[in-house]
């Protein structure tokens, strides 16, 4: 509070003291008092008042000073209510009041969505494990036909290859339900890298093939992270290089580099490559880019998703591209010396 926007508060006020000043002086003038008596009530009582009206602004801006220093330290700030410093002014204690009863039905209000967004949260869970019976149960049926049926196998792996799209989209779901709470699935242990690799290229061994790309696997690390969480997050950049490839010779390569500080898992492909004004987006919700909005395939959620997954997990994310040459996304992983020792 300043001493301006005080003063201004106070314009009323002061008006009307003047006026009682100007009342008294023609009252003391009339009824006979000396010029130098009333000049010299008037310097008193003005005295008294600007006293009065420092002494009330400092008390004003300490209280609002600590108010407001309370509500920098809070996290739920819609709390303040409750942490107000006690005032002996009625107009502090019936403003207090009033900002406790509007936070209460705020508090409310956010009890009654955190209940309906987990009741959403558990139906889509659910929801996925249900579906997901039928997705394998399809991918049997398609492996038995490849095995038994001698004039089919073609139709049986284009089948495979859809079923895994609608297994990737679903699974897709499933984390983005879980994304803000990853911290209740989440098993933090000894991960390897290229065993994990393997996982994720095996699990779209048809597209690769359909698409003519070769891998090429050089992540002999070990890193400590949660093994599912991790392979969705490649499986979204292994979807995007198909996604994005070039027509000729694609390859996407994996490669690890270890340091006293962290490691690197660079998943790097050679297909569009990103332009560069949309490189520092595309971690953002729902940003196709030009590359998208070009081959209209893009959602704008995978990427975004692996973003904030690797915000839960600890890991570092980031992306370097050159359009028409190269995209390489680098995830960081944080070294821990203390478990190494312990191994």
């Amino acid at each position: 509070m300043r001493w301006r926007d005080y003063w201004k508060d106070k314009a009323l006020f002061l008006i009307f003291e003047g006026c009682c000043m100007a009342i008294t002086c023609i009252f003391l003038r009339l009824t006979g008092y000396e010029k130098g008596n009333v000049i010299l009530l008037l310097l008193f009582w003005t005295l008294l008042l600007l006293l009065w009206m420092c002494r009330e602004y400092m008390e004003r801006r300490k209280y609002f000073k600590k108010t407001a220093e309370i509500l920098e330290k809070m996290d739920q700030r819609y709390l303040l209510g409750e942490l107000m410093p006690p005032s002996w002014r009625l107009e502090d204690r019936i403003y207090q009041n009033m900002i406790r009863r509007s936070n209460k039905s705020v508090i409310e209000k956010i009890r009654k969505l955190e209940a309906e967004q987990q009741e959403y949260k558990e139906y889509i869970e659910s929801w996925v494990h249900e579906i997901k019976a039928p997705i394998t149960g399809i991918s049997l049926l398609c492996e038995n036909g490849r095995k038994e049926e001698t004039g089919a196998p073609e139709r049986f792996r284009q089948i495979s290859m859809e079923n895994a799209k609608l297994e990737n989209y679903v699974d897709m779901v499933l984390y983005y339900a879980r994304s803000e709470q990853v911290y209740k699935d989440y098993l933090i242990q000894s991960c390897h890298l290229q065993e994990m690799v393997y996982d994720v290229l095996e699990r779209n061994r048809f597209l690769l093939i359909r698409n003519g790309i070769r891998a090429e696997v050089n992540c002999d690390e070990d890193v400590f992270t949660d093994k599912k969480w991790l392979g969705f997050i490649v499986n979204q950049i292994v979807l995007n290089s198909v996604k994005y490839k070039r027509e000729n010779s694609p390859c996407i390569s994996f490669l690890a580099q270890k340091t006293t500080d962290h490691t690197c898992l660079i998943i790097e492909d050679n297909g569009m490559g990103i332009q560069e004004k949309d490189l520092p987006r595309i971690f953002e919700k729902g940003f196709t880019g030009e590359n998208g909005r070009n081959q209209k395939k893009s959602t704008g959620i995978g990427l975004y998703l692996c973003k904030k997954l690797c915000d839960q997990l600890g890991l570092e994310i980031e992306a370097q591209s050159k359009a028409g040459s190269y995209t390489k996304i680098i995830l960081q992983f944080p070294q821990n010396n203390y478990i190494s020792e312990v191994r």
